[in-house]
């Protein structure tokens, strides 16, 4: 399974407009080679620099096996979101207060439809994710602010 964007590639510099010093929109992310016996992805986005703990930007569960483009600026057909660090549901791009940040589009296989609801957490998510993994992809992107 294989996890990229055309707006930035592996350990390159996630563009502005995906962040808090523009719009804060989702990248568009490319989905190639999900397992077949695949009856859900789940994608996560967390900043493991973040000071004092790995800071959640986006939880997405029971995204279609079939999807092969989230568009930019929106969320998978059909698919539920989590509650990030920011207090709320949906995309939260990066914000690093200093130094450059590593942020990691983890998105996983799940041979299971989640039965979680909207607004869970990264925590009981992980938990569920465990329990139905099959495959696992990642993307990296790098962040810093302007001083």
């Amino acid at each position: 399974m294989l996890l990229t964007s055309p707006s930035f590639n592996h350990n390159e510099k996630i563009p502005p407009k995906f962040t808090c010093d523009g719009p804060s929109i989702n990248p568009e992310l490319h989905i190639l080679n999900v397992p077949d016996e695949a009856k859900s992805l789940a994608l996560i986005m967390d900043d493991p620099d973040a000071p004092g703990r790995t800071f959640t930007h986006w939880l997405v569960w029971n995204i279609d096996p079939k999807t092969t483009i989230i568009k930019q600026e929106s969320k998978p057909p059909g698919s539920i979101e989590g509650q990030t660090d920011f207090g709320r549901t949906g995309y939260g791009g990066p914000c690093p207060p200093s130094g450059t940040h590593r942020y990691f589009f983890k998105l996983y296989a799940l041979g299971a439809i989640l039965n979680l609801s909207e607004g869970s957490d990264k925590k009981t998510l992980e938990q569920e994710i465990q329990e139905h993994l099959i495959e696992k992809a990642e993307l990296v992107g790098l962040y810093s602010r302007k001083p």
